[in-house]
């Protein structure tokens, strides 16, 4: 057993999220204490995320600084796991030799047996077809990543990987081929969750609606859809609150649709990536479905869910982008009304298609249109959340980064108080009226508080 020290710094989305809290529980389960301080860590692990060219920059940067610190401290062991690691390999060694691990997607889970038999270097960027995701049983007391004081709300991984291969991404190259876990073995991990005080689980996946369908997943012996797992989970006792992410549209069925209109405990938000309003760039993209039937697919969310809280992804810049097409992805936003998306200006990723692509939009333009996206999109999310004005709503406290606590609606958006009770407790469920709206949040006070 070790009494060493690690500290784990995460980049990217919550997938890497959820991988950094099962490589720290494993490190803590072989003695290892968890600190917040670079300087007091025996082991500094990054988590890393190249959907992105900045977020892959920003893990340079940071590495270049790590040099300074093992030349203090030989006998620090730094690590880069996630899909920087395992695009980059033996590659980045190389790169950065004062890297001593290097751990690809697929083996995060044997962390411990890496690092007690490691030698100066060792890379381990194995990615097959095959892969079964092990069974991984939460332990919340043991460990909690990054200190976090609650711990009623967590991700639950049910697949990894993807088969899509949108021309402008890296997950089927960093994270393989789609693989959907054991029934058996979500439900366990969900239970566990439970039991150790979760009350809100968001179910993840690169593409959870084709959860099951392409690959064998025998327990049940018949596949469960990613609607029937839904359903599942929804039922397990002391469950308060389900989330799920990401779907595409393509993939996106009438049964699952039809769960936010079933499950009381689903929260009425739904994350749909479009990426583009052209149809033109959504071939492209190889994304498989057009503008007509996403249109088609929010029309029927909104049906079975009309208080439904829309947001999505968006890429200005696509290589061959136009006017006319951006224009097309700036009407969908009129039609759609998003309450929020996420908007990036396109970069060329490592061994994806579009990397090759000719037609390459100038920076400056592409700068432009994103910033006359989010300027759009600001102002109908404003809109949207003055609409809650007056209402009241539940929410669930937590605790932000400020340690200050405020809540959350189901709808995801936050919302802060100044008069919250001081046996309030993070977890717990209240009904607050909102108040006022911002862009992105809102205010709120307890019933009968002037």
């Amino acid at each position: 057993m070790s009494n060493k020290s690690f500290l784990i710094k995460t980049f990217g989305c919550q997938m890497n999220d959820r991988d950094s809290e099962i490589m720290g529980q494993l490190l803590s389960e072989d003695g290892y204490i968890e600190t917040s301080e670079t300087d007091q860590a025996d082991l500094i692990i990054l988590n890393t995320c190249s959907i992105r060219a900045k977020a892959e920059q920003k893990v340079m940067s940071l590495l270049g600084v790590l040099r300074k610190h093992k030349k203090r401290n030989p006998k620090l062991i730094i690590c880069v796991a996630g899909c920087v690691a395992q695009q980059e390999g033996q590659e980045l060694i190389r790169r950065m030799p004062h890297v001593n691990l290097v751990v690809g997607t697929q083996n995060i889970y044997h962390i411990v047996q890496l690092i007690n038999s490691l030698g100066k270097h060792e890379v381990a960027t194995t990615l097959v077809d095959n892969y079964s995701i092990p069974a991984f049983i939460p332990n919340l007391k043991q460990h909690n990543v990054g200190g976090e004081p609650e711990i009623f709300r967590k991700f639950l991984t049910i697949m990894q990987g993807c088969n899509n291969y949108c021309s402008y991404c890296v997950v089927p190259f960093t994270r393989g081929r789609e693989v959907s876990r054991s029934v058996s073995h979500i439900i366990e991990e969900a239970k566990s969750l439970i039991k150790g005080g979760v009350k809100e689980i968001t179910l993840l996946g690169q593409n959870v609606n084709s959860y099951g369908q392409t690959n064998s997943v025998t327990e049940p012996a018949v596949p469960y859809s990613f609607a029937e797992l839904l359903r599942a989970v929804a039922k397990i006792d002391g469950l308060k609150r389900l989330r799920f992410t990401t779907s595409n549209p393509k993939d996106l069925s009438d049964d699952l649709m039809s769960c936010f209109a079933e499950i009381d405990i689903l929260c009425p938000q739904f994350h749909l990536p479009v990426q583009s309003g052209s149809n033109a760039i959504l071939t492209a993209m190889h994304r498989r479905y057009t503008r007509e039937l996403y249109l088609e697919k929010v029309t029927a969310l909104r049906k079975y869910c009309p208080e439904i809280a829309l947001t999505t992804d968006v890429i200005v810049g696509f290589p061959g982008e136009t006017d006319a097409d951006f224009e097309d992805t700036m009407s969908l936003l009129e039609e759609v009304q998003y309450h929020g998306s996420y908007s990036f200006k396109y970069s060329d990723r490592p061994g994806t298609r579009s990397a090759d692509f000719e037609n390459k939009v100038d920076e400056k333009i592409k700068s432009e249109r994103l910033a006359r996206f989010q300027k759009r999109q600001d102002e109908i999310g404003l809109a949207y959340n003055r609409g809650y004005v007056g209402k009241t709503i539940p929410v669930m406290i937590e605790r932000n980064e400020f340690d200050k606590m405020v809540g959350r609606a189901e709808t995801n958006h936050l919302v802060h108080f100044t008069d919250l009770s001081s046996c309030t407790v993070a977890g717990d469920i209240i009904d607050a009226t909102v108040t006022h709206a911002g862009q992105h949040s809102l205010q709120g006070k307890l019933p009968g508080k002037d």
